[in-house]
């Protein structure tokens, strides 16, 4: 059963996650999106931390300490990262880059180092989805093809799809909400500077604390520790496609609440994306990529 509501609690946390750009929108105009990035780790990692410590599933014991390491890294990387691409580039081009590039770049890490090859329902939903992503964003008029930019945003996508590999290995030990709390912590270190370098009088305000929690507690906090419990029970590739949810989520908010408008392509993207991860949901466990991961899971279980 457990593993059966894995790719529901991925689409869950996707969907938190598309609720950053309404929420970005509705903050102060002197918010910069780095620091805005940072504020949001900041909390997550302080909210998740507090749990952990309060429900006393902080456990250290033969922690990795490398994989934690490379995992906050990654993380961190990925804040900086995706806001200066979409900064320099628009949301459009740097959201499909960064978004897409991710699924396609975490397959190949899995068929690399974990000598597992993605399956053909896998192709095919990754493709449907990241079609149904450049559909999405074509009612986009401000397009700006900037090269550093797309380069950050492949970045972006390369850090998150590394946080997903090294987070699955490490939810395979120990609980995900430890992982989720210590990794977060990490990564609001990691990014603290920010928090000295730009202008931070904005969350002083009511507008920019609520921003903040809502940043930092839903879309972050509880959004990637149901991210890590979906990643106990399917492959990184599949949970990184999956993630293709949020621009969807993003804009049907930006539809509904902040009254965007979607031309007809758009509209078909989102049917082409949901066909896509419905696809995916629908037979994730009969995969034969799906079956050779959970034996190597069990190897590696037999081996520790």
């Amino acid at each position: 059963m457990k593993g059966k509501l894995s790719p529901f609690l991925i689409l869950l946390a996707a969907m938190l996650w598309g609720t950053t750009g309404t929420t970005q929108a509705l903050a102060p105009e002197t918010a910069h999106p780095i620091a805005i990035g940072a504020t949001r780790l900041f909390v997550g990692g302080l909210f998740l931390l507090l749990v952990v410590l309060v429900i006393g599933k902080l456990d250290l014991k033969n922690w990795p300490i490398k994989t934690t390491i490379l995992a906050s890294l990654s993380m961190a990387l990925y804040q900086p990262l995706f806001f200066s691409a979409v900064s320099m580039t628009g949301v459009a081009i740097g959201t499909v880059v960064a978004i897409g590039s991710a699924p396609i770049l975490s397959g190949l890490m899995e068929w690399f180092y974990l000598k597992v090859s993605p399956s053909k329902i896998w192709w095919y939903s990754t493709f449907l989805s990241i079609l149904g992503c450049l559909m999405l964003f074509s009612n986009k008029e401000s397009v700006n093809v900037e090269p550093i930019g797309i380069i950050m945003a492949l970045g972006a996508g390369l850090s998150f799809a590394c946080y997903t590999l090294i987070s699955r290995n490490m939810v395979k030990n120990h609980s995900s909400l430890s992982v989720v709390a210590v990794v977060f912590t990490l990564s609001a270190i990691w990014l603290s500077p920010f928090l000295f370098m730009f202008d931070m009088s904005w969350i002083t305000s009511l507008q920019g604390l609520g921003v903040s929690l809502q940043l930092g507690i839903m879309a972050t906090g509880i959004a990637y520790f149901l991210f890590a419990k979906g990643l106990t029970h399917i492959s990184s590739s599949t949970a990184v496609t999956l993630a293709l949810a949020e621009p969807l989520t993003a804009a049907l908010l930006g539809v509904f609440l902040l009254g965007e408008h979607l031309n007809s392509t758009s509209w078909l993207g989102i049917f082409i994306l949901m066909l896509g991860i419905g696809i995916l949901i629908r037979s994730p466990k009969n995969s034969s990529s799906q079956k050779k991961l959970r034996m190597n899971d069990n190897k590696s279980k037999k081996n520790g």
